[in-house]
């Protein structure tokens, strides 16, 4: 089965049930499996000003995911990135990873990733 990491504003679209059907089916069969962070969304994810409740299932939501830190492996990716390309550098580690680990990375933001050599991207919204 093909892997995916997940990227911030996909979590939040999930959440509030901003897909449709199909895009909501795709996310419910990523998240079953074990869902894939990068650092960056974690950290992104923890920031969020919300209500008890939400922060609570945030919270759940990390501790069920594998949230991937920074290795030797995304530094160079990344690094990579960011002198070939005009990227911010929390976009450039959250690519870094998903090409890392061979995964696909889900997003709303396709710009800030369109022009990524080897980057798949799966965008929910547009299933």
């Amino acid at each position: 089965m093909e892997q995916y990491l997940i990227d911030t504003n996909v979590v939040s679209d999930y959440f509030s049930a901003s897909f449709s059907r199909a895009g909501m089916k795709f996310m419910d069969k990523v998240i079953d499996a074990v869902p894939n962070l990068s650092v960056i969304t974690h950290i992104e994810l923890l920031c969020w000003k919300t209500d008890v409740t939400t922060e609570q299932k945030v919270k759940d939501f990390i501790t069920d995911s594998l949230v991937w830190d920074i290795s030797t492996e995304v530094i160079a990716q990344c690094v990579k990135l960011r002198k070939g390309k005009k990227i911010k550098t929390p976009d450039a580690i959250i690519a870094a990873t998903t090409l890392a680990y061979g995964y696909t990375l889900i997003t709303n933001n396709e710009k800030d990733f369109a022009s990524i050599k080897g980057l798949k991207i799966i965008n929910p919204m547009k299933l």
